[in-house]
């Protein structure tokens, strides 16, 4: 069994590891994240953030550059990541061991990761098999802190003609989740581009089996995929 994250001391608090988490995936493709971006995405007012920011700077958490934003720091990235690898095993449990739908576990993550044990989830990890992704496609930090960062695109920016795997789905909502699954857009589909409407008009795309599919760009920019054509 692998050996745990070792957590910051003192132990961080619900608040602390929200904030840490949305920072990492605002900055997972480099750049800063704004205040503005992470009161969006936690729903808080701005002036909440920038308290929460200068005190996690103090702690050394995160690096504040004036006009541009925040990143994490090296200590601020690994309690971000132990925090990601908590709430993925969570997922991937309770699809794999507990018959969840995928649509459902994003919820229940949030509420478990903040109280589990780092001992309870490496049991989990370890009777998943060290899993790579999580049920959305996303990857599974290991316990030692590393991560996978691959070069997708979105399927609403992917070349026409052009091959993909889709590898990735966001796994905020629920009944996005249950309408891929009822169109067969799953991560580990393979998928080739044939349309895309011009004015930000839907893709089309074409499943193995033949199937066609629709896609909204709104959702398009939601499919990550990993481009194929030379495989």
């Amino acid at each position: 069994m692998s050996a745990a994250i070792r957590s910051p001391q003192p132990p961080l608090t619900r608040s602390v590891e929200d904030y840490l988490k949305s920072v990492f995936h605002l900055t997972s493709q480099g750049g800063f994240a704004t205040t503005s971006d992470i009161a969006a995405m936690l729903e808080v007012a701005p002036p909440s953030v920038s308290g929460m920011m200068k005190r996690l700077s103090e702690t050394g958490l995160i690096e504040h550059v004036p006009y541009r934003g925040v990143q994490l720091t090296p200590q601020g990235r690994r309690a971000a990541l132990q925090m990601i690898r908590r709430h993925r095993i969570l997922e991937s449990y309770l699809t794999s061991k507990l018959g969840f739908d995928w649509g459902d576990v994003h919820v229940e993550a949030e509420r478990l990761e903040h109280a589990v044990s780092e001992k309870l989830i490496e049991r989990m990890a370890d009777a998943l098999g060290e899993p790579r992704y999580d049920p959305h496609g996303a990857p599974i930090p290991t316990a030692a802190g590393e991560i996978e960062e691959a070069e997708l695109v979105t399927l609403a920016e992917a070349d026409v003609g052009g091959s993909v795997i889709l590898q990735e789905v966001d796994d905020e909502h629920p009944e996005r989740l249950h309408y891929l699954a009822e169109q067969g857009l799953t991560p580990g589909v393979r998928l080739r581009v044939i349309e895309r409407q011009p004015f930000n008009g839907p893709t089309i795309v074409r499943r193995d089996d033949g199937t066609t599919r629709v896609v909204g760009q709104e959702l398009g920019l939601l499919l990550f995929c990993r481009p194929t054509d030379g495989e």
